[in-house]
């Protein structure tokens, strides 16, 4: 009787570890809908409050700034305690804030929760991207970063469009207060499905030499940081652009769904570049998203073209965060949790200023003009990485 092929060390290494692995992605899926959720209802939340969708915007810049200033030392203080009480407390931090926003009676309060929010993600980010390493062989480290941050595109494919859905039929309020029973449900899964893992042991020679300030660090989180600059200062204002290109506001959800959706072509890129060449992943995705984002500044007026542009860009920028995140851990200069501290401070630095530049331009020069603002931003953005060849390896 014939059998089957004994299986492969890699995938003997990566079976054991999937429960955990997938139970990071799910918490990731919860994280990132958290974090996207204004993006797709600015219009909505800008008319009932009574002010612009360039304020409006701000309810992404205020959890970014919040990430940004607090994800190296909210990671660095808790660096030795317990992986997974950190982690669920996190989650509990992204209940609170959804239900805070669900409830505020006005901007400033719904800002508040979602400044609670930022808090939490300031250290969810680092313990999540952290913890995949941990669970894995060294080799399986890039496969393992992919499963884990597809909870990223698996909140962009579901969380946010089918949220935004909600907030479209039935009020956004009702759209928040399903992502905090989401984010309640996704607690109690990963603690039965997360093993445990310890914190980083406390020193008892001599300090080591990494550092985060290294130049090739320095030089992946510049690079990260332009990437979501660019990015968020024209994403932030999708709804805009869909409707001024002739959507109606219950056609948004839809399409961001399909946004979503192709995201996951460029984590599948991304795993096939992640481990192989990713130099050229990385470069290709970022010319991607240039040629988009000016497809769609030419287009701006046609609802087709923008959608059919913004597919491109959404696709491209699924593969980033699986890049980037790589390159930091394989530069050796700082630990696991504090790599994923740096790309989830840099994001987040990015998207509050893209945020905010991008609510700038769209008060003096209206939404069409963000799509150009992006892509200048990535273009430096391309710059940084080819000279960068350290940081950026053509092989791993």
């Amino acid at each position: 009787m014939p059998t089957s092929p004994p299986a492969s060390p890699e995938a003997r290494g990566l079976r054991p570890a999937l429960p955990g692995l997938l139970a990071l992605a799910l918490a990731v899926f919860v994280a990132i809908t958290t974090e996207m959720l204004p993006v797709g209802l600015l219009p909505q939340i800008g008319r009932d409050l009574g002010v612009g969708e360039g304020r409006a915007g701000l309810l992404v810049t205020v959890y970014a700034v919040m990430v940004a200033v607090l994800a190296v030392p909210m990671t660095m203080v808790t660096a030795r305690l317990p992986r997974k009480p950190v982690l669920l407390a996190t989650l509990v931090g992204y209940t609170l804030s959804n239900v805070l926003v669900a409830l505020a009676p006005g901007f400033a309060t719904l800002a508040l929760g979602r400044a609670l929010g930022g808090v939490s993600h300031a250290l969810f980010f680092s313990v999540a991207i952290g913890y995949g390493p941990r669970l894995v062989p060294p080799l399986l480290v890039g496969r393992a970063i992919t499963i884990v941050l597809s909870g990223a595109s698996l909140g962009n494919i579901l969380g946010v469009p089918l949220a935004t859905s909600i907030g479209t039929a039935i009020g956004w309020r009702p759209a928040f207060v399903t992502v905090a029973a989401m984010a309640a449900a996704l607690t109690v899964v990963v603690a039965l499905l997360l093993p445990a893992a310890e914190g980083v042991p406390r020193r008892t020679g001599p300090r080591p030499t990494r550092s985060w300030w290294r130049p090739t660090i320095t030089a992946v989180g510049g690079a990260n940081a332009l990437v979501f600059l660019g990015h968020f200062a024209a994403w932030t204002y999708i709804a805009p652009l869909l409707l001024a290109a002739g959507a109606r506001e219950n056609q948004v959800g839809p399409v961001l769904l399909l946004l979503g959706g192709v995201g996951i072509i460029g984590v599948w890129g991304a795993a096939l570049f992640v481990d192989r060449r990713p130099r050229a992943g990385l470069l290709t995705t970022l010319t991607a998203m240039v040629l988009a984002l000016v497809g769609l500044w030419l287009g701006q007026d046609s609802l087709g073209w923008v959608v059919a542009a913004a597919v491109l860009w959404s696709a491209a920028m699924g593969s980033v965060p699986t890049l980037t995140q790589a390159a930091a851990l394989r530069t050796g200069d700082v630990g696991p949790d504090i790599a994923g501290a740096l790309v989830n401070g840099t994001s987040n630095l990015g998207i509050a200023v893209g945020a905010a530049l991008g609510g700038v331009v769209v008060g003096s020069a209206g939404v069409g003009a963000v799509p150009l603002l992006a892509a200048g931003v990535l273009l430096a953005c391309l710059v940084v990485i080819l000279l960068a060849r350290r940081g950026f390896p053509t092989r791993p």
